[in-house]
């Protein structure tokens, strides 16, 4: 296979860690990128319990800081060519949990988090992603409760002819306790206008896409949050943790404008839902499991049509921008 294709598809591969996108697209990892998004999933109720609902908005900033062929030996002590590339990933998100439409903390949560992306490709030693994020989530009533969080991992991928390829590794991450998760994605291209592509446990998406400006996606994952805050009492000052999670179905229907710019909304039912409280020695004192219920969303996507890295680097492998942006 000449080498060129080679790269080509290790980087069809990379849409698989754009889990947080409504489309997964490759030129998102390409081009320095700005999305906004608003979720909100409409209050339910469980019997016995407070109606509960969700507010969620964020800001998602991709930039690449390396992108280059490069010549030397491999581990074999070998000759090998080499594709590098790099992505530094900056996220803030606002939570705004309701019980029985109050909000609850006063103000809801804030989130930050910064982390990069390291794509590998040779011919030697195979296609390799690496990735690390670290982040804090704090209550927007206080600075005395922030809750940690970070995670690291790799993913050796694999080509199986010129449609399909998988990818599978591990992340290890920490949210209050240290998890270990294996993972397994998949980037299977069925004709023309259909894609598939999963990152299993965390998202899976099929993808329609009829026409350069306009495509849908059908799409099932993962979602949530976990946040501290504060119960003042007459004596004391209590610290608690609050950790919400539901595994949503929904449908998104995505509008290219102006080459640049990616408008989505999505809607769909979020369910298997499952809200838990703590108390500071992580003993759990109340746990609820509210009905599926409806969701949408909306995000605007910036993308820029210009990179010194990408350029530089697309114009080595002989691939030009134009492809890239409609891959």
């Amino acid at each position: 296979m000449k080498i060129t294709s080679f790269l080509l598809l290790f980087f069809g591969l990379t849409c698989l860690l754009s889990v947080h996108a409504q489309q997964l697209g490759l030129s998102r990892l390409f081009y320095p990128n700005v999305t906004l998004r608003a979720d909100y999933v409409v209050p339910g109720q469980a019997a016995g319990s407070q109606e509960f609902g969700l507010t969620r908005t964020s800001g998602l900033g991709i930039i690449p800081i390396q992108s280059e062929v490069q010549a030397g030996f491999s581990f074999r002590k070998k000759f090998d060519l080499r594709a590098v590339h790099t992505v530094m990933i900056g996220q803030f998100t606002q939570i705004q949990p309701t019980f029985d439409g109050t909000k609850f903390p006063d103000n809801g949560y804030k989130t930050i988090s910064v982390g990069a992306i390291r794509m590998q490709a040779s011919v030697k030693d195979k296609l390799w992603v690496y990735g690390a994020a670290l982040g804090v989530t704090e209550s927007n009533e206080t600075f005395f409760t922030p809750q940690p969080f970070f995670w690291g991992g790799g993913a050796r991928m694999r080509i199986i002819g010129l449609r399909s390829q998988i990818a599978y590794g591990s992340i290890l991450a920490y949210n209050q306790k240290l998890r270990f998760i294996p993972i397994f994605g998949i980037n299977q291209r069925l004709g023309k206008q259909w894609r598939v592509t999963a990152l299993l446990p965390f998202m899976a998406t099929a993808n329609y896409h009829p026409t350069k400006w306009f495509s849908v996606d059908m799409l099932a994952g993962v979602s949530g949050y976990s946040g501290g805050f504060q119960v003042q009492t007459a004596e004391e000052k209590l610290l608690r943790r609050q950790n919400y999670q539901h595994v949503k179905l929904g449908l998104a229907a995505n509008v290219h404008a102006l080459s640049v710019f990616n408008v989505s909304v999505e809607a769909g039912l979020a369910g298997f839902r499952q809200l838990r409280t703590f108390n500071s020695a992580r003993e759990n004192l109340t746990s609820t499991a509210p009905p599926a219920t409806p969701y949408v969303g909306v995000s605007v996507r910036y993308l820029t049509s210009r990179s010194k890295f990408s350029s530089k680097f697309m114009g080595k492998l002989g691939l030009g921008e134009k492809g890239i942006i409609n891959w």
